[in-house]
């Protein structure tokens, strides 16, 4: 349990923040933890916040793009064909590294459907959300490094939280 406390004293300070400012600004604050989590998911540090955005934003793009012809095909079926289309290149685009991570791009295409095709705040809490990520991540280092008694001198990038480090 020690080897979280960095991480989930870090992630839950940082979420507390994030929420209050995010109501009294009116943005969409349950779409940034889906980047927060994608950021985690992807692996953490510079390849987590790369690979998980990138995702993201091309998932919210093919969404757009996706309810752009969903409003102009009007045969039965239509939608199906859309879907069926739309996952297969969702998963084909992992053959480019940045965006290789699948998940985040289901995940940026389901909060971009989850909005009511609201593009631009949608886009927006996907890079607060991720930013998020990187912060957490770095002061959920720092914490632990305190916590643990260990020097603050180290790597920028956050360890893995997800796996406890060895005792």
């Amino acid at each position: 349990m020690k080897s979280y406390l960095g991480v989930g004293v870090s992630v839950g300070v940082l979420a507390g923040l994030w929420t209050q400012v995010s109501v009294q600004l009116g943005l969409v604050t349950w779409v940034a933890f889906i980047a927060w989590a994608c950021y985690f998911a992807a692996g953490g540090g510079f390849t987590g916040f790369r690979k998980g955005l990138a995702a993201n934003l091309s998932g919210v793009v093919w969404g757009w793009l996706a309810s752009l012809l969903a409003a102009r095909l009007t045969f039965g079926g239509a939608l199906a064909v859309i879907v069926t289309v739309l996952a297969f290149v969702l998963c084909v685009q992992a053959a480019v590294s940045l965006l290789s991570f699948i998940p985040g791009a289901f995940a940026g295409t389901a909060v971009f459907f989850g909005t009511s095709f609201a593009f631009g705040s949608t886009v927006l809490a996907l890079v607060v959300g991720a930013c998020l990520g990187w912060a957490s991540g770095i002061l959920g280092e720092r914490i632990q490094k305190a916590v643990d008694g260990t020097s603050a001198t180290g790597p920028t990038e956050p360890a893995d939280p997800v796996t406890p480090a060895a005792a």
